[in-house]
């Protein structure tokens, strides 16, 4: 399978990509199952890795798995959590072999927090130093400066907050990702226009492109859990009105209207299903799966 995700950036279409979450357990079917109807209406899915430091399954074995049953491009993360330097690397050697070329870098969450929380937390590296090994391999040596027998072809992102409280210093953030190597960005959930079109000005001239988060809200519960523990990430109180009035109906009419106003600004939308894929099939089904091209990319 080819990168036609980065193709489409290249050339300003617009991109819709989903996030899924690996299965607790050794049977890819239900994963399938689930991206399988999206598998025509979106241009990538991510597959997380381990989130919330919750063991599942490998998520380079799973995209290449979807990138072949499915014939669906997937973005797999990978974490420094889990592995040390020579485990970074020989995964990702492991997954171009495999075809898996969309890398989205993240430092991780640390194993306390999910359900081995006596696992031994690694990180030699955070997210920057991943996507520098990245680019090393991309050019042909390993993090230790020694040739490879062949080089790989990654397209490696990174993680971005618009919402972020210190705006000048993820700015800086993003900067040095960008120079570390990571050639795309995907987004906290952004619930603001006002806030993104901030984040828009404060970002400096680029060609990586952002592609922003839409984290469908189902119900006030979800808002107000989001606003609590969730940094960088503000549901304002107007929409919190319109699901105590509405539910998840007025979730769905929030997300819709949320996509139509940033498919004129930016490069393409990150969507948050929270393990509610059909949500995800009644905000897109009524877009149609040709965005256009983007008038304000980055």
């Amino acid at each position: 399978m080819g990168n036609d995700l980065r193709e489409k950036l290249k050339q300003n279409k617009f991109v819709v990509t989903v996030e899924i979450d690996p299965p607790k357990g050794a049977n890819p079917w239900g994963a399938y199952n689930s991206m399988w109807p999206l598998a025509r209406m979106v241009d990538a899915v991510n597959i997380a890795d381990s989130p919330m430091a919750r063991m599942r399954m490998s998520p380079i074995a799973l995209a290449h798995l979807v990138q072949e049953k499915l014939e669906l491009e997937a973005i797999f993360h990978l974490t420094c959590r889990d592995r040390n330097l020579m485990g970074l690397q020989s995964e990702l050697l492991g997954a171009f072999a495999l075809g898996v070329k969309n890398i989205l870098t993240l430092t991780g969450d640390k194993p306390q927090s999910g359900d081995h929380p006596g696992a031994t937390g690694v990180f030699d590296v955070d997210s920057i130093g991943l996507a520098e090994i990245a680019a090393r391999l991309n050019r042909g040596y390993d993090i230790m400066d020694n040739p490879l027998d062949s080089k790989t072809d990654f397209f490696v992102g990174a993680v971005a907050n618009p919402g972020a409280e210190d705006l000048g210093e993820e700015i800086e953030r993003i900067i040095r990702k960008k120079d570390a190597g990571v050639k795309f960005f995907q987004t906290q959930p952004v619930f603001d226009i006002t806030n993104l079109e901030r984040f828009l000005k404060a970002l400096p001239e680029s060609s990586v492109p952002v592609i922003y988060g839409l984290l469908p809200l189902k119900s006030v519960k979800l808002a107000l859990y989001l606003n609590k523990n969730v940094p960088g990430v503000h549901v304002p109180e107007r929409l919190i009105d319109r699901l105590r009035k509405g539910g998840r109906d007025a979730g769905v009419e929030i997300a819709r209207e949320l996509l139509y106003q940033m498919r004129s600004m930016v490069p393409g939308v990150h969507i948050f299903p929270m393990g509610d894929v059909p949500l995800v099939e009644e905000i897109l089904k009524e877009e149609g799966s040709s965005y256009g091209e983007c008038s304000h990319c980055i």
